[in-house]
């Protein structure tokens, strides 16, 4: 009776043994670059792509408890319907009702950006989460604390030990799970991807085509390649609001010459992503178009290309408006917005 007791045991704890995170073999994801997009700028030779670093990443992404209040996680302003950002809301919110002084970036196709947020405050992806989560005003989150809750979590303690070959709960692994799952954050299949590539579904219309060849004349010097940004900074021209005053990339380089620059934003998803500018201060796409035509102010660090001579701006007339919008609705990645794969439930 008791060798028939023992082995049942032995049974029990062998099956236990089967869902042991040590017992799990991590399977790598393989990524592939769009063929309509530039290479990756991200060096991901330090943090491979995984299955399971892609699952932590997305916990962590969406865990309210990051934040000082338990509620305000990383997708709390970035929806994934919204192309990752905060649709609606001129300026990010935060903890106690914090509320900030930019429009949240959407976050897609990171992996091929070398810098961050509007002023460029991170230059890797694996340091830019640190930023929100630091911040007072958006998620005023602790580390140490954060750490400690992951390391009594027994679900983190499981996912740390399938995700990385040292198990380690620190820091570091933390940023690179979350670079894991913004890298897989990628937004390539709108109608225009497959135009571009000559794919089943990438019919344009007459209007959309005529706005693309507006968009390669006017356009294209800064939301350049299919990623809709060269990723520079620049100045175009809004009105200075003198409640904020916010003086872009000079904030970190604090060279007078990055006065009123702002990092140019990729237009994929634009559809979706309304308010506009750095500050959310356009809610339409024919109010940008019209900033562009008639609004562009003579501030400081102006970029050259809004500045001809006598005139400030774009010269753009109704009719290629309508073109330009048509053609950026095209943009809209539908596959993307609804990708369960990146959803929170």
């Amino acid at each position: 009776m008791k060798k028939i007791v023992v082995f049942a045991l032995l049974l029990s704890l062998g099956s236990c043994n089967t869902d042991d995170a040590s017992d799990y073999q991590n399977l790598p994801i393989d990524y592939k670059v769009p063929s309509n997009f530039p290479p990756l700028a991200y060096d991901m030779s330090n943090n491979p792509l995984t299955e399971k670093g892609f699952e932590l990443g997305k916990k962590i992404f969406y865990d309210g408890r990051l934040a000082s209040d338990g509620v305000v996680s990383c997708g709390f302003c970035h929806i994934q319907a919204d192309a990752f950002t905060h649709h609606g809301h001129d300026f990010s919110h935060g903890v106690g009702e914090g509320i900030g002084t930019r429009n949240a970036q959407p976050i897609q196709n990171m992996a091929f950006q070398t810098q961050f947020f509007w002023d460029g405050a991170a230059d890797h992806i694996e340091l830019l989460s640190m930023v929100p989560i630091n911040s007072e005003i958006e998620m005023n989150g602790n580390i140490i604390n954060i750490i400690n809750m992951m390391k009594n979590d027994p679900s983190y303690s499981k996912l740390y030990k399938q995700a990385f070959t040292d198990g380690e709960i620190n820091a570091e692994n933390m940023l690179k799970a979350l670079a894991q799952f913004m890298t897989m954050l990628t937004s390539s299949n709108s109608r225009f991807d497959k135009y571009r590539r000559n794919e089943t579904g990438g019919n344009m219309t007459s209007q959309e085509l005529a706005g693309y060849t507006v968009f390669n004349q006017k356009c294209a010097s800064c939301h350049a390649t299919d990623l809709f940004t060269d990723n520079s900074f620049r100045n175009n021209g809004l009105p200075i609001n003198p409640a904020i005053n916010d003086k872009g990339r000079y904030r970190v380089t604090e060279n007078p010459a990055d006065k009123y620059k702002f990092k140019v934003p990729s237009l994929r998803n634009i559809e979706k992503t309304a308010p506009y500018m750095h500050d959310g201060r356009f809610y339409t796409l024919e109010a940008v178009l019209d900033h562009y035509t008639s609004g562009v102010n003579n501030t400081q660090n102006l970029d050259p290309l809004l500045s001809n001579g006598t005139s400030l701006g774009i010269s753009l007339s109704t009719t290629e408006k309508a073109q330009l919008i048509a053609f950026l609705k095209t943009l809209t990645d539908n596959e993307f917005l609804t990708n369960p794969k990146f959803a929170e439930f």
